[in-house]
């Protein structure tokens, strides 16, 4: 007996609600026709991702940085239009940087 059995039984006469599911925030942001270059770099012995070569604006560069930072559950930032991310998430961002749309190259090993 799983757990909505066992609601029908203490609540008879409930009709449940349909579930609404929230909807999906889609990111838009400016697309460019140069590849974004992912590197991996060592910064005091940690690993960091940088991802250059986007040409937006500052509004899509804190939304770009946000969405990865928050998929990878990891920190980072954005400066002088390089994105920053903490750890090895090359294949990982390259990915998903594809599936968004954009064009990517790995840079270094």
């Amino acid at each position: 007996m799983d757990l909505q059995d066992q609601l029908k039984n203490l609540f008879p006469d409930h009709k449940p609600e349909p579930a609404v599911s929230s909807p999906k925030k889609d990111i838009i942001l400016w697309m460019q026709e140069a590849p974004l270059l992912c590197k991996y770099e060592k910064r005091k012995g940690k690993p960091i991702t940088l991802i250059e070569g986007y040409k937006g604006a500052d509004r899509d560069f804190k939304t770009l940085t946000k969405h990865l930072k928050s998929r990878f559950s990891t920190g980072g930032t954005y400066k002088k239009d390089v994105i920053l991310i903490q750890g090895d998430f090359r294949d990982k961002i390259i990915q998903l940087l594809q599936e968004l749309g954009f064009t990517t190259k790995r840079v270094g090993g």
